[in-house]
């Protein structure tokens, strides 16, 4: 006899109390098999999956993408028991049997084979849409909500009419609420108005982006943050990349980047000036005499700094490589928080999206931040002559509690001059 078996938000790391839904990778009436994975959470640290505790039906979702939930809460309800005969693949959408029984009149006269997210069938219903007119995004072409807003707003751009054909021309500006459960929290609106170019869409900040404003205000509130720059003479260390990438990547896998030399370069800054590499922990300072350094990369949801450990023990393929799988996971979704914490030193590279110059926020407990920047050729003097070079501007953001200005100097010092004769870094000098 069957079951219904709860979907359960497990503990996903020490103190996390609250996540947020992410994607829903099965809809209700689908079929789902033990182990495999139903949901997508997201936590102030990182992105995790959601298995199914057993096989059976999905048969209701209590909580709808974008909506929070507390540890241990019930999100979902699988109704356990024999596979239903006949039962096609979940992707397959043309059976209605697969449909969401809140998907609505409008699934069943759909002409794209996409399998639609109840979500998006609401939106759908609501602007007098069918699926076969909005291309699907979803894991194993399901239709989301996000597809359907993405198609509304780009035909309110190209036709001039925004609001919804439901709404007559003189109403007023209407909310259209999320395709939700009705026992989830609507977290989405999109607001249209006859004005094409005053359209509004309403979303809640991702744990992500909650924690990161929490904490970047804790270092505003907590520490005395000073910048200092200084800038770089890149030429030495591109002749050298560009000398040797081609070998680099034929012997191990993966190209070689900017940021190996200047995470070599962090680790000999932070060696000379070990109160960069510190913290304040209540009354005390703690010295580290280790490198975590913390690399800032973008990813699926946001910026996240997943961290290398023991970066002096490492070696330039090593750190390449651990990059670039952090690379690949953060666009995936799909690091862990483990990857996420600690950290004694972070490295943010705002250059690759074109950021010339700037302050960047210490990651608090740390004490420094350093900020690398764009490179442009510009003109210089070198021996009495004017000279075009790449330069490069770096920035070093401290906590003025323990770290003074000339420690702050010396730092950006050492990194200029390490990169300016990488060969120091076999020396030793």
């Amino acid at each position: 006899m069957s079951e219904p078996i709860n979907v359960d938000v497990p503990t996903v790391g020490e103190s996390i109390s609250e996540v947020q839904i992410g994607q829903w990778l099965k809809a209700e009436g689908d079929w789902v098999n033990e182990g495999e994975d139903l949901v997508e959470i997201e936590t102030e640290k990182a992105s995790v999956q959601i298995p199914a505790p057993a096989s059976g039906i999905l048969e209701r979702i209590d909580k709808a993408s974008e909506a929070f939930a507390t540890i241990g809460e019930t999100i979902a309800v699988i109704q356990t028991g024999q596979k239903p005969p006949g039962t096609a693949k979940q992707s397959d959408a043309s059976d209605p049997s697969l449909q969401s029984p809140q998907a609505g009149s409008g699934s069943a006269n759909a002409s794209s084979d996409a399998l639609v997210m109840p979500a998006a069938q609401r939106l759908l219903d609501e602007q007098g849409l069918t699926a076969g007119q909005v291309p699907a995004s979803g894991p194993g072409g399901r239709l989301l909500k996000e597809d359907v807003l993405a198609f509304v707003r780009q035909r309110s751009d190209s036709t001039g009419v925004s609001a919804p054909k439901t709404a007559p021309p003189s109403a007023k500006p209407v909310a259209v609420a999320t395709a939700v459960p009705a026992r989830a929290t609507a977290t989405t609106s999109l607001v249209s108005e006859s004005n094409p170019n005053r359209s509004e869409e309403i979303k809640p900040l991702s744990m992500l982006r909650r924690t990161i404003a929490a904490r970047l205000v804790e270092a505003q509130q907590t520490a005395a943050l000073l910048t200092t720059f200084n800038e770089i003479d890149m030429q030495p260390t591109m002749a050298i990349r560009n000398k040797y990438k081609d070998a680099f990547a034929e012997r191990h896998g993966v190209k070689l980047g900017f940021m190996s030399f200047f995470a070599k370069a962090a680790v000999d800054a932070l060696r000379r000036f070990p109160a960069v590499n510190a913290e304040i922990r209540d009354d005390n300072v703690v010295y580290r005499h280790y490198q975590d350094i913390g690399i800032a990369i973008g990813g699926g949801k946001g910026l996240v700094v997943p961290v290398l450990r023991n970066v002096e023990r490492m070696s330039f393929a090593g750190i390449e490589t651990a990059i670039s799988d952090f690379a690949k996971l953060a666009g995936e979704n799909r690091l862990q928080p483990s990857d996420l914490m600690g950290g004694t030193f972070t490295i943010s590279n705002g250059g690759i999206y074109g950021s010339l110059l700037s302050t960047p926020i210490v990651n608090p407990p740390q004490s420094g931040i350093l900020g690398l920047h764009s490179i442009q050729d510009r003109p210089i003097a070198v021996d009495g002559e004017v000279v075009i070079r790449p330069m490069m501007y770096i920035a070093l953001t401290y906590d003025h509690r323990i770290v003074d200005g000339r420690e702050a100097v010396g730092f950006l010092r050492v990194i200029k001059e390490v990169i300016e004769d990488p060969a120091r870094l076999f020396l030793e000098l």
